[in-house]
C-alpha cells in the first residue's frame, strides 16, 4: 500500500455518520453507477471509486481557482447581414400531352443540336416555350399568317394495329 498525504488520513479518522455531505461530494466530483453485486469476495470498482472520492474532502473554489488555468476569451467573428432573398411564388406547373407529324417533332432534335453548339443547351420544354413566347410577342396579322402555315391534323391518339 501507498503512503497516505494528512488530508486522507484525516478523512479516515473522520466519524462515517455524514452520509448526506459525503453523498453530496460524490455527487459533485461523479456520478456513481450502479453495479451488480460482485460474485466474489471483492469490490467492484465502481464502490471502490465512490470510496476513494468520499474520502477526499472538497475543494475549496479559492484553491480551485488558484489551479485552474485562465480561460481564453475567443475572438466571435463580426456577423455580416445577408440581405434578405425576395421568395419568388412557386409556379404551378402544367402536363399536357400533344400529337405532332414526326418531321415537325424532328425539328426539336435540329434546334437542340444547333444551341449546344451556341453553348446554350435547352430541353423540348424550353424550345416550345420560347415558341410561345415568340408567337404572343407577334402581331395579330402576323400571328394569323404564321398559324395559316401550318397544317391542320388529326388529333387524338392512333389507332392501335
Amino acid at each position: 500500500m501507498s503512503k497516505i498525504n494528512p488530508v486522507q488520513a484525516a478523512a479516515l479518522k473522520a466519524p462515517a455518520a455524514k452520509p448526506a455531505a459525503a453523498s453530496k461530494a460524490v455527487a459533485a466530483t461523479k456520478p456513481v453507477i450502479a453495479s451488480k453485486p460482485a460474485v466474489t469476495g471483492k469490490p467492484s470498482p465502481a464502490k471502490t471509486v465512490a470510496a476513494k472520492t468520499a474520502a477526499q474532502p472538497a475543494v475549496k473554489p479559492a484553491a480551485a481557482a488558484k489551479t485552474a488555468k485562465p480561460a481564453v476569451k475567443k475572438v466571435e467573428k463580426e456577423k455580416v447581414a445577408k440581405p434578405a432573398k425576395e421568395k419568388t411564388p412557386k409556379l404551378k406547373m402544367e402536363r399536357d400531352s400533344f400529337t405532332m407529324p414526326k418531321t415537325e417533332y424532328a425539328q426539336f432534335h435540329v434546334l437542340k443540336e444547333r444551341l449546344n453548339k451556341l453553348g446554350q443547351p435547352a430541353k423540348k420544354s424550353e424550345l416550345l416555350r420560347a415558341g410561345i413566347m415568340q408567337l404572343s410577342a407577334m402581331t395579330d396579322a402576323a400571328l394569323k399568317a404564321a398559324l395559316g402555315k401550318v397544317p391542320a391534323i388529326k388529333t387524338g391518339r392512333p389507332k392501335k394495329k
